[in-house]
């Protein structure tokens, strides 16, 4: 008799000042278009420490800073979620 085991997932959501969002768009020079789960599109820039070791595509779920100077228009990129991340996101329904 088997039993079913739901699989553990460890996910890093966001805290306070961050949102959630998706990758609409890519514009190059680490700069994106992003639609953020509080219903505001921001153009936003991945910083120095994920520039180099991260490829990044549409569609892709990630974590938003939203800048203090212009809040509604920009932010930088704090987390970017792997596929089996963005998933179990999707499928818990905090995401939509």
């Amino acid at each position: 008799m088997e039993q079913q085991q739901e699989e553990v997932v460890r996910v890093r959501m966001p805290r306070r000042g961050e949102v959630l969002g998706e990758i609409l768009e890519l514009y190059g020079a680490s700069r994106f278009k992003v639609s953020c789960q509080d219903g505001k599109v921001r153009m936003c820039r991945i910083p120095g420490k994920f520039r180099k070791r991260i490829k990044i595509s549409m569609g892709d779920l990630v974590i938003v800073i939203p800048w203090d100077v212009e809040p509604d228009a920009k932010g930088d990129i704090d987390w970017i979620y792997t596929r089996t991340q963005a998933a179990w996101i999707r499928k818990k329904g905090i995401f939509k």
